[in-house]
């Protein structure tokens, strides 16, 4: 199903381009759910291109797309018990793929034949939840069980323990320019930290009024999570620092958190009653979008996994449940805003639009119903 509902919002600018400004944005989502599947998510937005996974035939295998859900391809590699895809970052994919009893580390660029091992030799098993297009972060576990933050360049050579000092376990959970985020746990409780390429550059972000807290995506000088406060998971943002913490969690809302963060707005979701709303923030809670509204009638609940923004275009990957088929489907958000510029003359002639001769204030009428 492509382009199940939309939403436009449209405003004016009071700058002069020409003689008249006007931005339209317009939202649309797209079911990415594979025939065949019968169960689907997409983790991660890339350029141009969207991976995740779902169930064949009980299997979890690895997919991407590229915007719409006759593009799929099953990108499970050959030989491989499981797969699956957790983060994009340009034209690469990352995950695991299971290779005998083991989670293996893994990437791909949009094919199963172009699956890459990055499974540390030394580990017992490793996953990697993220890439920014060259490096990658996760998780890799000694052969106790033990949970090492982890960071690659592309191969499994390149592996570099992150773990910091005095952490009992550690996961990084996103990498953007050089940085990754995750959590450590220390003193007993899960701190959500920074890590600038080593083990050595570790920031420990948990916010003083939290509990326990996590770090879940990165991007543009932004880290983004969640903090229980008040014994509520609540969604957060930093930038960079513990006191940078902003409180994210919308009004009338028991339980949220966010996931991905991308030129400025941020992406997850906020549990209203007992049903997840996939949604976006621009820095503030009150900034919050529902971006569950704009799903067909059917879904129950709908997470947003991650985000990337591109010119003028902002991508949401996640998935949502239908009540109607029963599974989870992997979906996909797009906005887009066009400025035009020049002469706004789109009046309203017999009651539809069309130019009048006269720019006034029937022309925005027209804008806002269109």
């Amino acid at each position: 199903m492509t382009a199940a509902h939309a939403l436009r919002t449209a405003s004016a600018s009071a700058a002069l381009c020409g003689s008249a400004a006007v931005a339209l944005a317009q939202w649309t989502v797209t079911n990415l759910h594979p025939v065949g599947a019968t169960a689907s998510t997409a983790q991660g937005v890339g350029t141009g291109v969207q991976g995740g996974y779902g169930s064949i035939g009980g299997v979890p295998h690895a997919f991407v797309w590229s915007g719409t859900a006759a593009s799929w391809l099953d990108v499970h590699p050959l030989g491989a018990a499981l797969s699956q895809i957790y983060g994009a970052g340009g034209t690469q994919q990352a995950g695991s793929a299971r290779i005998g009893s083991a989670d293996h580390a893994s990437t791909w660029t949009g094919t199963s034949g172009s699956h890459t091992d990055l499974h540390p030799p030394t580990m017992a098993s490793s996953i990697a939840y993220s890439t920014s297009g060259t490096q990658q972060a996760g998780t890799a576990w000694t052969g106790g069980g033990s949970a090492r933050a982890s960071l690659w360049n592309g191969s499994a050579g390149s592996w570099i323990n992150l773990h910091p000092a005095g952490a009992v376990i550690s996961e990084a959970r996103a990498v953007s320019g050089g940085q990754q985020v995750g959590h450590a746990l220390i003193s007993g409780a899960d701190h959500a930290g920074l890590w600038g390429g080593s083990s050595g550059t570790w920031v420990d972000l948990h916010p003083p009024s939290a509990t326990s807290s996590k770090g879940m995506g990165v991007g543009g000088g932004q880290q983004v999570g969640w903090a229980v406060i008040g014994g509520q998971r609540h969604a957060g943002l930093w930038s960079g620092t513990p006191a940078s913490w902003v409180d994210l969690n919308p009004a009338g809302s028991a339980f949220s958190a966010a996931l991905g963060v991308s030129g400025g707005e941020q992406a997850g979701y906020a549990r209203f009653g007992t049903q997840d709303r996939a949604g976006i923030w621009n820095g503030t809670p009150a900034s919050w979008v529902n971006l569950h509204a704009l799903l067909p009638i059917g879904f129950s609940s709908s997470i947003a996994w991650s985000i990337r923004k591109e010119g003028g275009t902002t991508y949401v990957g996640g998935q949502g449940h239908n009540g109607i088929t029963g599974r989870d489907e992997a979906l996909l958000w797009v906005r887009t805003v066009v400025t035009a510029c020049g002469p706004a003359d789109i009046g309203r002639q017999g009651g539809t639009p069309g130019a009048d001769g006269t720019l006034d204030n029937n022309d925005f009428i027209v804008f806002i119903d269109y």
